[in-house]
């Protein structure tokens, strides 16, 4: 098992917390993604569970070892901890060739020159990367480059992968490719993956689990879709989905419920009784325009894209954005109509909290 867990891990520089109190499991087998914003302490903590970095506190246990401990002064080198590493910047080596570059990890931990080539020869076809054996690093592109390096980190049969932003300078297509690539490696190679990413696309495609977080903290810890349809509060409801999410400001009282001039009833999964100014979250895709639509408005402006029309809505001064799946345009400044579908989510205004979840209907 390649199980990680993190012990309240506290890393700090000077009065600069990175990392503030940490506390995840990382399942064997899984693909977990640390998301969010620069600076939020991601590859801080992907760093100390490689033992690049050292926390200031907490422990830290891979495969039921325990690989750090500030109490007990245990700190076991990143060689030790059987994991692989991949960086931004793929650091092949240039004057080798792909073959060697794959190789050369495994002729440094000694292995027998047939074990090599097989394991070479392995992974060259896995990455589907064969005809490029010979070649040198500076005669392939960013994506060919990329899966070289992946195969390189993989050769020594690492029972978790690290990967920090490794997609983040190929261009768009080329990203979307090696997504698909990494999720097939991820099921191919029964491995543990932990990614660092800012980009929210990634993680939601890729992932298992996905830790968010915020100035050193972690915001929530989910599945991808469980994050999407319950998000723990506004940031993460925010940082999660695209078009983002609709924060409206309301007021709630018990069942009534009061935004951008609409008065309506909010069905709550669970009773509630908040009396209080609170954000109104709806997602885009639950804007659903019709001509029987029970709100009205005014297009502010339409984004078409061919598969999906982002749309703006006016509505008593407030910006709602729709988004309609098809081939399909309107016209800016015409009048528009829509019903709210869906789940709404009422967040505290003052913790930013999820409080509760529910319909929202218009009488």
């Amino acid at each position: 098992m390649s199980e990680i867990i993190l012990k309240n891990v506290y890393k700090k520089w000077g009065k600069f917390v990175a990392v503030d109190n940490l506390n995840m499991t990382i399942n064997d087998r899984s693909f977990v993604s640390l998301l969010g914003p620069s600076g939020c302490g991601k590859t801080t903590t992907l760093r100390m569970i490689a033992g690049l970095e050292t926390p200031t506190s907490g422990q830290i246990i891979i495969d039921g070892k325990t690989v750090f401990d500030s109490e007990e002064g245990i700190n076991v080198p990143p060689s030790k901890r059987d994991v692989g590493f991949l960086f931004q910047n793929y650091a092949l080596w240039p004057h080798m060739t792909v073959y060697k570059n794959i190789a050369f990890g495994l002729e440094n931990l000694k292995w027998k020159k047939e074990q090599i080539d097989e394991r070479v020869h392995e992974l060259l076809k896995l990455l589907k990367i064969e005809e490029f054996e010979n070649r040198y690093p500076g005669e392939l592109s960013g994506g060919q480059q990329q899966r070289v390096a992946i195969a390189r980190t993989l050769a020594p049969r690492p029972k978790i992968l690290f990967m920090d932003e490794p997609l983040s300078n190929l261009d768009a297509k080329l990203r979307t490719e090696m997504r698909i690539e990494l999720k097939r490696l991820h099921l191919t190679t029964d491995s543990t993956f932990v990614y660092v990413t800012h980009d929210q696309l990634e993680a939601m495609t890729l992932s298992t689990k996905v830790c968010i977080m915020e100035l050193g903290k972690v915001k929530q810890y989910a599945a991808p879709l469980e994050m999407y349809n319950r998000p723990s509060c506004l940031f993460v409801g925010d940082f999660i989905g695209s078009p983002t999410m609709n924060f409206i400001e309301a007021t709630l009282d018990g069942s009534d419920i009061t935004f951008s001039g609409i008065k309506a009833k909010f069905i709550s999964e669970k009773e509630v009784d908040i009396h209080e100014n609170v954000i109104l979250g709806i997602r885009p895709e639950y804007i659903s325009i019709n001509h029987n639509g029970k709100i009205k408005g005014k297009v502010f402006s339409t984004l078409p894209s061919g598969m999906e029309t982002t749309v703006k809505i006016e509505v008593n001064n407030e910006i709602i954005t729709s988004v309609v799946f098809g081939g399909i345009d309107y016209t800016v400044n015409g009048e528009i109509a829509f019903d709210i579908i869906g789940d709404a989510i009422i967040f505290n205004k003052e913790t930013t909290d999820n409080i509760a979840m529910g319909k929202i209907v218009i009488e």
